[in-house]
C-alpha cells in the first residue's frame, strides 16, 4: 500500500481497536481527484455480533451510571473534538469534497454545536417526574432504550454523528456506529476521539460496512433495541422491513425536495440567498431548497437573478481555501447528478445555467456544473426526485394558495422555506406546509431546534429534548413514594 493511501481497516470494538473477522478491503476515493486515498474493511456478521455483543455487556452498567458522569465524559468527548478540529476537516474534506474552509467552519461546527447543545440540554432534562397532582404516587421515569445501532450518511458526517451518538450516550445507551462507507473517514477519527475521552469499553463501538452487509445485520441484530437511520428514503423503507420482525424502534431522518417560496414582497436578496443555499454542500443536503416557486410578477426577474448567482458560483479544488463549491461524492452520484440534468432537459425544462458534463478546467473529480432550470412543471422529474446536487428548479404561482398546493406536492416534507416582509403571511403560509421544518427569510434555525420531517422524510426528531428522547423508554410507576 502506498504511503499516501491510508489504512483504515480496524474496527473499535469494546474499547479497542481490532481488526476484521475477516479482511474485505474497499478503497475510499477522494472525490477531487478520483485516485485512491485510503483503505477499509467491510464488515461481515461476525463483526457486527462482536460489536453488539459488547454493547450489550456494557449497557447494564453505562445505563445505572450517573447522569453527572456520562455529561462529564460528553464534556471531554467535546473538548477533544474541539483539539482535533483540524484533523476533522482535513479528513471530511479528503473523503466526501467538502472545501476545505467549508469543512472546518460547516462540517466541523456542526459537530461541535451539537455536542455543546445536547450537553446543556442533558443538564437540565427530567429523567424523573411527577405525573400530576391528581396522582401523587404516580412517577414517570425515562430510562435508556438500550443498544442502538447508529447509522450515518456521507454528507454531513460529523452533524450526524454527534446528533446521533451524544445524546444516545447521554441517556445511558451503548451503542454501534456503521458510517457511511463512502466517507468513513471521520467515523474512524471520531471513534478515536471517543476512546481519548475515556469512554468505558463497550459503551462505544464502531463497525465499518455498507447497507446490505453491516446495515442489514444492525436493522435486523435481536440484540439491538433500536436503529437511528439517515440516508436514502429507499434505505429507509429497507431497514424498517428488516427490522420489523424483532419490533425494535426505527427513528429515520430520510429525503427531501423542499420548497422556496419567493412572494413578490420577498426582500431583495431572496433569490441570491436561495440559490446560494441549494448550492451549499454542492447540493448534497437533505434540507435544500431545490424548488424555487416564484411569484409570477416577479418571475422573469427572479431567474435572472438565479442565472447570475449561478455563474458566479465557483466550482474549485476542496484543498484549497475559498468559498467554492467542491465535487460531488462519487462516481454514482456525479452520474445520477448527470442523468437528471438531462432528464430535466428531455422533459422540457428551460436550462438557463450549468448543464450537464464537467465543468471548464476539470478533466478529473465529479466536479458538476451549478445548474438552473426555469419553467419547471411540478410533475417533471426533476420537480419530484431527490438529485442531491446544485440543481435549482425554477417554478411560476399566482396565488398563496397555489404556492402552498405546489410545495405540498411531494411524498417528502423536510424543510420548506418562506420569502416575505409581509409576517401574517409568513406565519399563514408556515403553518400550512407539510414539513418538519420551515425557514423564513434566511433565518435559520436555533440550537436545540428539533430536526426531521413528515411522510417520506422519515420520522422521529434528532437535536434539543426531542433528540434525547428519541433514546428512552417511558416507564410509568404508581406508588413510587408509597413506604
Amino acid at each position: 500500500m502506498s504511503e499516501s493511501v491510508l489504512d483504515r481497516r480496524q474496527f473499535y470494538i469494546n474499547g479497542s481497536w481490532v481488526d476484521p473477522a475477516a479482511t474485505n478491503d474497499l478503497d475510499v476515493i477522494n472525490p477531487a481527484t478520483e485516485d485512491v486515498c485510503a483503505v477499509i474493511s467491510l464488515g461481515d456478521q461476525a463483526d457486527t455480533d462482536a460489536a453488539v455483543a459488547a454493547a450489550a455487556a456494557a449497557f447494564p452498567g453505562w445505563a445505572a451510571t450517573p447522569v453527572e458522569e456520562r455529561i462529564a465524559l460528553l464534556e471531554r468527548l467535546l473538548e477533544v473534538y474541539k483539539a482535533r478540529a483540524g484533523e476533522m476537516a482535513e479528513a471530511i474534506s479528503l473523503e466526501m469534497g467538502a472545501p476545505i474552509s467549508m469543512s472546518s467552519t460547516q462540517q466541523v461546527g456542526a459537530g461541535l454545536g451539537h455536542l455543546a447543545s445536547i450537553i446543556a440540554t442533558l443538564k437540565e432534562f427530567e429523567f424523573e417526574s411527577p405525573l400530576g397532582d391528581h396522582a401523587p404516587d404516580n412517577a414517570i421515569l425515562h430510562e435508556p432504550v438500550g443498544v442502538c445501532a447508529l447509522i450515518t450518511p456521507w454528507n454531513w458526517p460529523m452533524n450526524q454523528v454527534t446528533l446521533k451518538v451524544a445524546p444516545a450516550l447521554g441517556v445511558g445507551c451503548t451503542m454501534v456506529l456503521k458510517p457511511s462507507e463512502v466517507a468513513p473517514l471521520s467515523g474512524s477519527l471520531f471513534a478515536d476521539m471517543v476512546h481519548e475521552a475515556g469512554f468505558p469499553a463497550g459503551v462505544f463501538n464502531m463497525v465499518h460496512g455498507d447497507g446490505p452487509g453491516v446495515g442489514t445485520q444492525l436493522s435486523g441484530h435481536p440484540d439491538v433495541d433500536m436503529v437511528s437511520f439517515t440516508g436514502s428514503t429507499r434505505a429507509g423503507t429497507a431497514i424498517t422491513k428488516n427490522a420489523a420482525d424483532t419490533v425494535k424502534r426505527v427513528a429515520l431522518e430520510l429525503g427531501g425536495k423542499g420548497a422556496n417560496i419567493v412572494f413578490a414582497d420577498a426582500d431583495d436578496k431572496a433569490v441570491t440567498r436561495g440559490v446560494a443555499r441549494c448550492f451549499n454542500n454542492t447540493g448534497q443536503s437533505c434540507n435544500a431548497p431545490t424548488r424555487m416557486l416564484v411569484e409570477r410578477s416577479i418571475y422573469d426577474a427572479a431567474i435572472e437573478t438565479a442565472k447570475a448567482a449561478a455563474e458566479a458560483t465557483v466550482v474549485g479544488d476542496p484543498s484549497q481555501e475559498g468559498r467554492h463549491i467542491g465535487p460531488a461524492v462519487s462516481q454514482a452520484q456525479w452520474d445520477k447528478i448527470q442523468g437528471l440534468i438531462a432528464k430535466g432537459e428531455e422533459e422540457g425544462a428551460r436550462l438557463v445555467a450549468g448543464g450537464t458534463g464537467r465543468p471548464d478546467g476539470f478533466e478529473a473529480g465529479y466536479y458538476v456544473k451549478p445548474t438552473v432550470f426555469a419553467d419547471v412543471d411540478p410533475d417533471m422529474t426533476i420537480a419530484r426526485e431527490e438529485i442531491f446536487g446544485p440543481v435549482l428548479s425554477i417554478m411560476p404561482f399566482d396565488t398563496e394558495e397555489e404556492a402552498i398546493a405546489i410545495a405540498n406536492d411531494t411524498p417528502y416534507g423536510l424543510t420548506n422555506y418562506v420569502q416575505t416582509t409581509d409576517n401574517a403571511k409568513a406565519r399563514r403560509v408556515a403553518r400550512q406546509l407539510r414539513s418538519g421544518m420551515v425557514e423564513m427569510n434566511g433565518l435559520v434555525r436555533g440550537a436545540g431546534a428539533p430536526f426531521g420531517g413528515y411522510g417520506q422524510s422519515g420520522n422521529g426528531r434528532e437535536g434539543g429534548t426531542w433528540g434525547i428522547e428519541e433514546f428512552l423508554e417511558v416507564k410509568s410507576v404508581a406508588g413510587w413514594n408509597v413506604v
